[in-house]
């Protein structure tokens, strides 16, 4: 058993513990705000699967503070990274806790 098994296994097949379910839970009510939800939306589909913080502020009426605050509660909870080049940010999502997300929410008779 991987250790995506382990921390990921559909919620109809069998309970999730209660770590599993701490840290589940932190990365629903990061994607569960609109604004991140769409920041998340925005990296991932953006060219070369990442985006400058630069490319990513014109999409919303908010400060360049609360983008950047939405942006790490991004990174806190897995969702993306960030690389620092020059002055600017380049946010890539990490696909291993999109899958998380996915193997969880999959009933047990769609998995392949």
């Amino acid at each position: 058993m991987s250790n995506q098994d382990e921390c990921c296994s559909p919620l109809v097949r069998e309970p999730l513990s209660a770590p599993q379910a701490v840290e589940l839970a932190r990365v629903f009510k990061a994607v569960g705000d609109p604004v991140r939800l769409r920041l998340l939306s925005l990296i991932a589909s953006h060219d070369g699967g990442e985006a400058c913080v630069c490319d990513l502020t014109g999409a919303f009426e908010l400060t360049g503070p609360t983008i950047s605050h939405h942006l790490k509660v991004l990174r806190e909870s897995g969702l993306i990274t960030g690389e620092r080049r020059g002055t600017w940010i380049y946010y890539r999502v990490q696909p291993e806790t999109l899958a998380r997300l996915s193997a969880v929410l999959t009933p047990a008779g769609a998995i392949a």
